[in-house]
């Protein structure tokens, strides 16, 4: 018992504020992947290749700005001795981030076949700018979380009590919109984005106690740096990550997991406009059903990982489960047992998203045994880097099938063949993704509780 109290240092009011920064960036999150490309093909009626266009120069963009942010905010500046290596870069992202959820859904009113290009480069401009805030916000927030939280036990204990919080911002970002979209009327759009705003601004002021940095940790940060003469470049130091095997399986993984999350987000207005033929306000009650499944099981599975002292064992079953209950989702054509189907898909769901952040704590760890520096940033941001892929293949996956079996942007209703397209991108497909993520983690992930506690150990010692 003496030892627990010595690994968790934080109070449980303060990891629940961290874990509020958690639940706002699945609010908007949770939002913006369920509605961004459905608006622009169906409700603008902006060809699906355009939208496509726009949303992969949208992820590639968001690639390239987060690692170069991770590694531009990883070093010292004249304010963070003061006010943290973190906290401020919080504080000027978080806001101007959720305000420039407002411009996605505010594109001029033009004709979407004649004036196409302008919708477009609308479209390039509002994601990328909404992004570029998210990004200075969220590798911030992110990066905190290993140089805060030092101990395995108490990176889970913070995951038991973030997780949940990250899961009512989840339900908030799922439930809201839905009850304020109306299908056909664009307006709603933009109402529900101003409520997204203020319930943001909300949990952002709570999320601040939590999102501060430890005066000690930021002072051993600036004197270990201070103690490094030569500082590698953006390229030097992609290269050192590239070569630790732990994170370039735990990025491809998490590249598949994220593919399957925002493929079925971005899936589900479909399925529940044109297969299921209900109105949007439905959307609410099938977000609702997985929300149950993830709130009821997360606890169980941190406990379940407490007991086993292994994430990656955990994090594999977690995945197995997400792949059992994803599949059923392709054949489904009654809201009711999609709604159960989905507090069972919830259970798996609950179990890997809890479990992400110890995992990549746990690399972050490896990368400070092999370079005897820590650069959390710089590892969130290249996470993002290679996870941002996902959005690349949600585009691809939906102009492929839309175009295949005659998806009409605009149309009230589908043929039968588009209405199976979608259905594939909503089951089936998402789960070949996450069989993949699965296969990548049991074969190359080798992190095992033995080498875990050798390298926090190295860690002490380093005095880091």
């Amino acid at each position: 018992m003496a030892k627990q109290e010595i690994e968790i240092i934080h109070s449980k009011w303060n990891m629940m504020s961290y874990g509020a920064a958690k639940g706002l960036n699945e609010l908007f999150s949770m939002a913006f992947a369920a509605f961004g490309f459905y608006f622009y093909e169906t409700e603008i009626g902006l060809n699906v290749w355009l939208t496509s266009l726009g949303y992969i120069i949208f992820a590639i963009w968001n690639a390239v700005n987060d690692p170069l942010v991770g590694y531009l905010t990883n070093r010292p500046f004249k304010f963070t001795k003061k006010w943290g290596r973190r906290f401020p870069w919080i504080l000027m992202g978080g806001i101007p981030w959720m305000l420039s959820y407002a411009l996605i859904f505010l594109p001029p009113s033009l004709n979407p076949q004649t004036q196409a290009i302008w919708l477009f480069l609308w479209l390039i401009m509002a994601t990328c700018l909404y992004d570029t805030f998210n990004s200075i916000w969220w590798i911030g927030f992110s990066a905190l979380f290993p140089d805060k939280f030092r101990s395995v036990n108490e990176r889970r204990t913070v995951q038991a009590i973030a997780t949940p919080m990250g899961i009512i911002g989840i339900t908030l970002g799922a439930l809201l919109p839905p009850l304020i979209i109306h299908f056909g009327d664009l307006q709603s759009y933009v109402i529900q984005a101003g409520v997204m705003i203020m319930v943001g601004f909300l949990i952002f002021a709570a999320s601040m106690p939590g999102s501060r940095d430890d005066q000690l940790t930021v002072e051993r940060y600036i004197a270990t740096y201070d103690s490094h003469a030569k500082r590698e470049s953006f390229i030097e130091t992609l290269k050192i990550a590239l070569k630790q095997k732990s994170f370039v399986v735990f990025i491809l993984a998490y590249t598949f997991y994220q593919t399957l999350t925002v493929t079925m987000q971005a899936s589900l207005p479909y399925e529940i406009n044109y297969v299921l033929g209900e109105p949007a306000s439905v959307q609410t009650l099938i977000s609702a059903g997985f929300l149950i499944g993830a709130l009821i099981s997360s606890p169980l599975w941190i406990k379940y990982a407490h007991k086993v002292n292994d994430n990656r064992r955990v994090i594999i079953y977690a995945g197995i489960v997400l792949i059992v209950f994803t599949i059923p989702l392709t054949f489904i054509r009654n809201y009711i047992v999609l709604f159960i189907e989905m507090v069972l898909w919830g259970l798996g769901f609950g179990g890997f998203w809890a479990i992400l952040a110890p995992v990549l704590a746990d690399v972050i760890d490896e990368s400070i045994v092999i370079t005897h520096k820590r650069e959390e940033g710089i590892y969130m941001g290249f996470q993002s880097f290679f996870g941002r892929a996902a959005i690349i293949l949600q585009a691809l996956t939906f102009a492929i099938v839309h175009t295949l079996t005659g998806f009409q942007q605009g149309a009230a209703t589908q043929s039968a063949e588009a209405n199976i397209g979608i259905s594939l991108h909503f089951g089936l497909i998402p789960a070949l993704f996450m069989v993949v993520s699965v296969l990548l983690l049991w074969r190359g992930y080798k992190l095992t509780p033995d080498v875990v506690k050798a390298n926090q150990q190295k860690i002490k010692e380093l005095g880091l």
